[in-house]
């Protein structure tokens, strides 16, 4: 029998002086102290997590821990986009404080992308930095928000307003915790499998095209395209840390997604990755309107996810939506806003995105009218 790091992947985010490895595959929570073992001072690490993978999971992680000697601590947070804010925030640094985590220790972020955002946030403040590890449990923190050192909360006027550029020392994306996730839960983080191949990759989109309705049951084909995605993430990071260019390709579809988020109160009516599926829909139906992309290019996005059983139109998302001039009312409070300008990424073609400022307000409307 092969052991099962026989089967792991590693991509290098090589950031000067913050290099770190994103390992990936399954069996890498059994593997965690192993993994974590060099980067620590002392063995003891603290925790932060939320109460559902704190029942599914926790246990796991205290087990792979310990087979290294490593104690855990840990905190378990409510669930759910509204832990994302300075209630839950300042609670989790508290308790860190309270743990006497020292500025040599290592605060592991176990949980979706809510956890890793916070956690991450809260050790880039404790002690004005201390070293953190992401072990993202959702597809969504796996590709994206566990990779780059994004970290934050949401402001009252808007998402991710308040944060910090911190980077992981190492990100563990077990994929083994994924069949475990809700089918909705699955599909929302492949809104930003697919976002990759449409920013960048027409040969990796082709590919999900083909592979993406079987990840669920092929094991392999779910590590590539979570290898190909942190790979695409990295590469970009890797150019431009703190988005004064080409990290701003990574927001396809994002500038749609944060206001429909708004608009539905960052609910479960719109998981992220949902909303994040539309906007990309939405963005390649824009760039058609503007001559800039072929006509069919928005009928093949569309296609795609919907034969992955997503969200594709404004009419998928239960209950009533502000008009169209409201939504782009929301977007005007997006962190993207530069001299007060919108920035979108549109598409010249599958694979071919940009960043632009130049988009017509009444044409924006159009396609969310």
């Amino acid at each position: 029998m092969r052991d099962a790091s026989d089967a792991l992947q590693t991509v290098r985010v090589d950031l000067p002086g913050r290099a770190y490895d994103v390992r990936i595959g399954p069996g890498l929570l059994a593997r965690a102290g192993a993994e974590i073992a060099p980067l620590l001072s002392r063995p003891r690490v603290a925790v932060l997590t939320d109460e559902r993978v704190a029942s599914m999971h926790l246990e796991a992680l205290r087990a792979g821990l310990a087979a290294e000697g490593i104690e855990m601590v840990s905190l378990a947070l409510p669930p759910g986009e509204a832990t994302k804010g300075w209630p839950e925030f300042s609670r989790a640094v508290e308790w860190l404080v309270e743990q006497k985590v020292e500025r040599r220790d290592v605060v592991v972020a176990f949980g979706g992308g809510v956890i890793g955002d916070l956690a991450g946030f809260a050790a880039a403040v404790l002690r004005r930095g201390v070293r953190f590890v992401q072990i993202p449990t959702t597809l969504l923190a796996q590709v994206d928000s566990s990779v780059g050192g994004k970290t934050g909360i949401n402001a009252r006027a808007g998402k991710n307003l308040i944060g910090a550029f911190h980077q992981p020392s190492l990100v563990l994306a077990d994929t083994d915790l994924l069949s475990t996730l809700p089918d909705r839960d699955f599909r929302a983080g492949y809104g930003e499998v697919a976002k990759y191949g449409l920013l960048g990759d027409e040969a990796f989109f082709s590919w999900l095209e083909e592979a993406g309705p079987r990840l669920r049951q092929d094991g392999a084909a779910l590590v590539e395209a979570v290898r190909r995605s942190v790979e695409m993430k990295a590469e970009i990071v890797m150019r431009d840390e703190t988005e004064q260019g080409d990290r701003a390709l990574l927001n396809l579809g994002h500038t749609f997604c944060h206001s429909l988020e708004a608009a539905t109160g960052y609910s479960d009516r719109l998981l992220h990755g949902e909303g994040v599926a539309i906007g990309c829909a939405l963005a390649f139906e824009l760039s058609a309107r503007l001559g800039l992309c072929p006509q069919e290019e928005p009928g093949r996005v569309r296609a795609h996810l919907r034969s992955m059983g997503m969200k594709v139109d404004l009419s998928d998302i239960p209950g009533e939506l502000p008009p169209a001039e409201r939504l782009v009312e929301l977007m005007g409070q997006d962190k993207k806003v530069v001299d007060g300008k919108l920035r979108f990424v549109l598409a010249r073609g599958i694979g071919r995105a940009f960043v632009t400022s130049e988009v017509p307000h009444q044409e924006v409307r159009a396609v969310l009218g």
